[in-house]
């Protein structure tokens, strides 16, 4: 068996289940319905056109796809992407700046297990010891999403977490990393905007990284996959991708970008993503992906093509989403401290007290269930960014978090 298994951690929602498995919800809570404001897993409907395309497609479904994807799929992610942020017309070459994934989850998984080297550990497994001092670094945003660090894990590295705190507006401080780490460092996540958070990485910051990228040879990767909620409509986030072209990087060396239809058009199930940027680095991720088995399915390719050519969907999407927001921060924060996040549909809400037992007691009294934001983060100098805070994800029909926004607060005595 391999051991780097033994290093994964218990995943948050395992931690949950844990966590509520010997709580008995009250008598008058059980009298409610479970409203989960844990997973984000968007309940809006699908586009009609991306369904009608993937119903049309079924034809196809006794066909092996191939792992580049189809030439039309990855024309209509570089239009998107030339569209979206503003790129020069033959800016995102479809041939190879392109590769459509099963998901924005594996493919950020899969990178890693790409781009990490581990000749330095393999070296020091010949003199039979293994060092954390010796292993290349990935370094890991806390609150993250948990796939990057068991990617970092799987891969031989040694996450690096560089936590996002309200003190440095939910960004990893750059600072904080010393030359030797740098000296080390092969890849580092980013997540824009980021989950929990919503906070959305400056200009300013994302030119730094290049630069650090530049000096130490390390490949950045940019988890978008909530870049097309957010609640300004004349103001979208920053993209990685944009950045580079601004300053003149039209190879997007050391660059990749993630994105995906999940929460863009609601299609979670449907595993529909795509990475772009340096051409260099996914002609090596395509041969790895070849040997991996990462083929989208043809009649999901279809239903890409249309969901990436249609805007209106996505726009009503922002709308519904904006909505929730604006109903339920201002109930909130007669208990708690929270505001609307700059993008994406999660909350980052403030607890008075530890984050396990806030939700404990708001699943016991209320039968409402959060994520504590403690298992989305790890403990760095016996700190752990995540401690009294909760995800909630507001993903659920406007008033059913309405509904739970009430609770918790009558639960707060707010």
């Amino acid at each position: 068996m391999n051991r780097k298994l033994e290093a994964l951690h218990a995943y948050p929602f395992s931690k949950l289940a844990e966590l509520l498995s010997d709580e008995v919800v009250s008598a008058d809570a059980a009298q409610k319905n479970l409203i989960a404001l844990t997973v984000g897993e968007p309940q809006h409907e699908p586009p009609s056109v991306a369904i009608e395309a993937l119903t049309a497609a079924l034809g196809n479904i006794n066909k092996y796809p191939g792992t580049h994807g189809e030439l039309a799929l990855r024309e209509a992610i570089a239009q998107w992407l030339t569209r979206r942020y503003q790129l020069p017309v033959d800016a995102v070459n479809p041939e190879t700046m392109v590769l459509p994934v099963i998901g924005t989850r594996e493919a950020l998984f899969a990178i890693a297990q790409t781009l990490v080297d581990e000749q330095t550990v393999d070296q020091i497994k010949v003199d039979g010891g293994l060092s954390d001092q010796d292993k290349p670094i990935v370094i890991v945003p806390s609150p993250f999403y948990q796939i990057y660090e068991g990617a970092a894990l799987m891969a031989g590295a040694q996450p690096l977490y560089l936590p996002c705190t309200v003190d440095n507006n939910y960004l990893p401080d750059l600072d904080a990393v010393t030359e030797a780490q740098w000296q080390r460092c092969q890849l580092v996540y980013i997540c824009n905007p980021s989950n929990p958070t919503g906070a959305i990485p400056t200009l300013a910051f994302y030119q730094r990284l290049l630069a650090l990228a530049d000096r130490y040879n390390f490949v950045i990767a940019s988890d978008e996959c909530y870049s097309e909620i957010y609640f300004n409509e004349a103001a979208p986030p920053i993209g990685l991708l944009a950045v580079c072209h601004s300053s003149g990087r039209d190879d997007f060396s050391r660059c990749l970008v993630f994105n995906s239809l999940s929460k863009r058009s609601n299609l979670a199930g449907m595993r529909s993503g795509f990475v772009a940027g340096d051409a260099a680095l996914l002609k090596q991720f395509l041969l790895y992906r070849t040997y991996h088995g990462s083929a989208m399915p043809l009649h999901h390719q279809a239903a890409s093509i249309a969901a990436w050519n249609d805007e209106s969907h996505v726009i009503n999407n922002r709308k519904l989403y904006r909505e929730k927001m604006h109903a339920v921060v201002p109930i909130l924060t007669k208990a708690l401290p929270v505001e609307i996040p700059a993008a994406g549909f999660c909350l980052w809400a403030q607890t008075p007290i530890d984050d396990e037992l806030f939700t404990r007691q708001l699943y016991r009294e209320q039968h409402v269930k959060v994520l504590p934001g403690q298992y989305l983060a790890r403990t760095v100098a016996q700190h752990n960014p995540g401690q009294h805070y909760v995800r909630m994800a507001l993903v659920h029909p406007l008033e059913d978090c309405i509904e739970a926004s009430h609770r918790i607060v009558s639960m707060l005595g707010g």
